[in-house]
């Protein structure tokens, strides 16, 4: 690879880089506010890495080369790097006295939207640094959007293209300027999260805490300002606004643009939106009718304390209104297999996501009927397009390497001492970036914090792989990536 593509990579994660130190103006505004020293961490935080930041643009900047598919994968992974870096610094510098493998691990979490964490004490915790784990994950969330509906479509290794995914009848492209779907697509996010803000509100939530879940809900993060999560607040009215949103975030941006934009209802008619709120509307109906069941347990509230807790788990947002691996061994299990299915390609959540599980389902099928008839011609459809073979490749490459990352960041895990319930679902949250996963040490009621150094760095790798769908990462490690 020339020295010019090192070039190209870094210029725009410095650039990005320096919106991301001016965004740690807005917590230190709210601990001044607060009379909370932190601001000042933040305001030398912003102006040191800034400064840094634009020495580095400085630098690389001049006539790029055009970009070719290695430095497209060159530059999604140093822009993540980088702004798991960044967002470190808050966190390693300020009165928490977070290590650097802690605030890591915190940073990349956040900008990950995983919402695992390894802070205790949210509720005594400086407003400032609340806000901004928050606000990382809000901006993870838009940058998870970005990367989804453009950059991996184009690279091949996940999801589907923005013009790809819309309707089965729609030819043309809904917008003639890039620029115009673009301002749309962040309206909207926008928009979402000040209407699940005022929800929040509404429901009982102060106007700090509900400006804080809504930056997170919207971006399927999970992260709380409070240690029992959503288990802090009283009824179900936050329960059932979280439900809805995290449900909207976990839909492709692409058709809510073309939803909210363009009123095409049409657009909702997507396979995948229709196999995502499937599976959501089994495993949640089944779950509380068993709970009723068992347990004796109004209907209404089985019902919104599963709706919630699963359609967190399903969308890898990661709140928890209660520890549901006390509901019983059915819980436990829906909620291991739930950690697999993620949401919508194009949205801000994580997870293998309803389209690769349609294309593998038609696979399958059709490998089935070729056993039948062998000399039959099988098309796979996804609606009424075909799927061509490059995707078909893509999503069996993408589980392959999903099944060995697992594997392997098990087995890594392991080696620390941490029990095998622990490896595994604490790998597997994370290459999902759903946040909690089972047990004493890491479910839904415990904490990251007690895992040591190493395993940190593990499973902070592992949200970034996650994050970019494995493949996107996994690449820089072949050695003909690096031959010019």
């Amino acid at each position: 690879m020339q020295p010019s593509a090192i070039r190209t990579a870094t210029y725009p994660a410095a650039i990005f880089a320096v919106y991301v130190a001016a965004s740690m103006l807005f917590p230190a505004a709210v601990d001044l506010y607060y009379g909370n020293d932190d601001w000042q961490v933040f305001v030398v935080c912003a102006l040191a890495t800034g400064a840094v930041a634009l020495t580095i643009a400085a630098a690389t900047r001049g006539s790029l080369p055009r970009g070719s598919t290695q430095t497209t994968f060159l530059v999604v992974v140093v822009l993540w790097v980088t702004l798991g870096a960044i967002g470190a610094v808050p966190f390693y510098a300020a009165s928490l006295k977070l290590d650097l493998a802690e605030a890591v691990f915190e940073s990349v979490s956040a900008i990950t939207t995983t919402g695992s964490t390894v802070i205790t004490g949210l509720d005594g915790l400086p407003p400032g640094l609340l806000l901004w784990r928050s606000l990382l994950q809000w901006i993870g969330g838009i940058g998870v959007v970005a990367l989804g509906l453009f950059l991996l479509p184009l690279l091949k290794v996940g999801g589907f293209s923005y013009f790809r995914v819309e309707s089965s009848d729609i030819e043309n492209r809904p917008f003639e300027r890039f620029i115009s779907f673009l301002i749309a697509l962040i309206g909207i996010y926008c928009l979402l999260t000040a209407l699940c803000a005022l929800g929040y509100a509404a429901g009982g939530m102060s106007n700090f805490d509900a400006l804080n879940h809504a930056l997170t809900t919207i971006a399927t993060g999970g992260f709380s300002t409070h240690d029992a999560s959503f288990g802090y607040f009283e009824g179900m009215t936050v329960l059932w606004v979280g439900t809805v949103f995290m449900l909207l975030a976990a839909l492709p941006f692409s058709i809510l643009v073309l939803l909210f934009v363009r009123g095409r209802l049409d657009a909702l008619q997507d396979p995948q939106i229709r196999l995502f709120l499937a599976y959501v509307t089994a495993i949640v109906l089944a779950l509380a009718v068993e709970r009723r069941i068992t347990t004796g347990l109004p209907f209404d509230e089985a019902l919104a304390t599963t709706a919630f807790n699963f359609t967190s788990i399903i969308t890898t947002t990661g709140y928890a209104s209660e520890d549901y691996t006390l509901w019983g061994p059915f819980a436990v299990a829906l909620a291991f297999f739930a950690t697999f299915l993620g949401g919508c390609s194009g949205s801000t959540s994580g997870g293998i996501k309803s389209y690769r599980f349609l294309i593998l389902g038609s696979m399958l099928l059709n490998g089935l009927k070729l056993l039948i008839h062998p000399h039959s011609v099988q098309s796979l459809r996804y609606g009424n397009r075909v799927v061509d073979e490059e995707m078909q490749r893509s999503v069996v490459l993408f589980l392959t390497a999903f099944l060995a990352s697992w594997v392997v960041s098990t087995l890594l895990l392991s080696l620390t001492g941490l029990d095998l319930l622990t490896s595994v679902t604490a790998s597997l949250t994370a290459l999902t970036n759903v946040g909690p996963g089972l047990g004493s040490v890491v479910g839904p009621a415990g904490n990251f914090t007690s895992l040591g150094d190493f395993a940190k760095w593990v499973l902070a790798a592992t949200m970034l792989l996650g994050r970019l769908e494995i493949l996107a990462v996994l690449v820089l490690f072949v050695p003909t990536f690096w031959r010019s």
